[in-house]
């Protein structure tokens, strides 16, 4: 296993921001075996944990990490800014996470066309930013991003948070715009900013989330198929907001949604090819 933390420097004065950071990527890769298909490369899931842009929460980063390790994939955290810079600070430390990943790919057994994004809560409204806005101008100039090196090839959306508008988990857009607030809202409503070059999205709700409302799912899976992207949508009948494996290492325990990291793997091969 190779496990070090790589310092993301982002120059956000670029961007119009005020402020610094120090995120960090933190890798979970799997080192080389002639017993088990040496130099075999594999996809890579990089993980940003929720927290509701206020923190990163522990139970969504290092536990999904090693799970999707003992599927086969090489993984990432990213612990993005959440109080020093605002909007679009954490999605240039995302884009910037994946284009290292994607240019270290020969060095880290990697297929790099097969670059997945995975978030939980707030940090799946940052994945699904990622993936409605990784061609744009504000996250490529800031960037010298020219060549979609900081694509992602899918997305794995966990309760994420999506909409700005009715369902909106409030909280997490004031930490996410801070002054900006009323300017970007409608900008970071995700059901509105689906385009042909959305990635294809693995998605996963509970029916009964009081803190996240499933709606926030289910507007964004309407937008995909408006504009034909693929996905997979699971609907599982109960269980609380910030479930992470909903295994007992990760707080509670829920049956019915322990299998989504089987079900978002067998996706990945399936879909992301």
């Amino acid at each position: 296993m190779i496990h070090e933390t790589i310092d993301i420097r982002i120059n956000y004065s670029a961007a119009g921001l005020e402020g610094s950071a120090n995120p960090k990527l933190h890798t979970y890769i799997i080192g080389h075996s002639p017993e088990m298909d040496y130099h075999k490369k594999r996809p890579a899931v990089v993980i940003c944990p929720g927290g509701g842009y206020g923190m990163t929460s522990d139970r969504e980063a290092e536990p999904i990490a090693l799970r999707f390790n003992s599927l086969g994939f090489q993984c990432f955290v990213l612990r993005y800014s959440v109080k020093q810079v605002c909007f679009p600070g954490a999605l240039l430390e995302l884009s910037k996470a994946v284009a290292i990943v994607r240019q270290n790919a020969a060095e880290w057994d990697i297929d790099a066309d097969r670059i997945i994004v995975c978030g939980f809560s707030a940090g799946g409204h940052l994945a699904a930013s990622l993936g409605m806005f990784w061609n744009r101008d504000f996250v490529n100039k800031p960037l010298d991003f020219y060549n979609s090196e900081n694509k992602p090839n899918g997305l794995i959306l966990s309760y994420p948070v999506i909409t700005s508008g009715e369902f909106a988990h409030r909280d997490s857009f004031k930490n996410l715009l801070k002054d900006k607030y009323e300017q970007n809202l409608s900008l970071v409503s995700l059901e509105n900013q689906v385009s042909a070059d959305t990635p294809p999205c693995f998605i996963w709700h509970t029916f009964d989330d009081k803190c996240v409302p499933v709606e926030n799912s289910l507007l964004l899976a309407n937008a995909l198929k408006k504009s034909n992207i693929s996905f997979e949508m699971h609907i599982l009948p109960s269980g609380p907001h910030g479930l992470s494996l909903a295994t007992q290492e990760t707080g509670v325990t829920v049956e019915s949604c322990k299998q989504w990291p089987d079900m978002a793997a067998r996706w990945i091969r399936e879909t992301i090819v």
